[in-house]
């Protein structure tokens, strides 16, 4: 397993309805043990969170899937993280 820390920034079409969803989408993350830690940034334009997988191309489909990402909410990016 690798570290990919998964950045998302608030486009203008953000939509404050879609809080919940992503909060659920992390717990689910969480249960399945592919998160290590997630929050928003205290000036709130995004957040980031650090998720275990495979693959970058597993990393990706992941974070892809988040809803900040499917409604367009925000800019969802992945980096393979060599964190220590």
């Amino acid at each position: 397993m690798f570290r990919y820390l998964v950045t998302t920034f608030r486009t203008p079409q953000f939509q404050m309805s879609i809080i919940d969803e992503h909060y659920a989408f992390l717990d689910r993350l969480r249960q399945q043990g592919k998160i290590e830690l997630a929050g928003p940034f205290t000036d709130k334009s995004g957040g980031a969170y650090l998720i275990k997988a495979a693959d970058m191309e597993e990393a990706r489909a992941l974070a892809f899937s988040d809803p900040v990402h499917t409604s367009q909410s925000s800019i969802v990016t992945v980096y393979e993280w060599n964190a220590k």
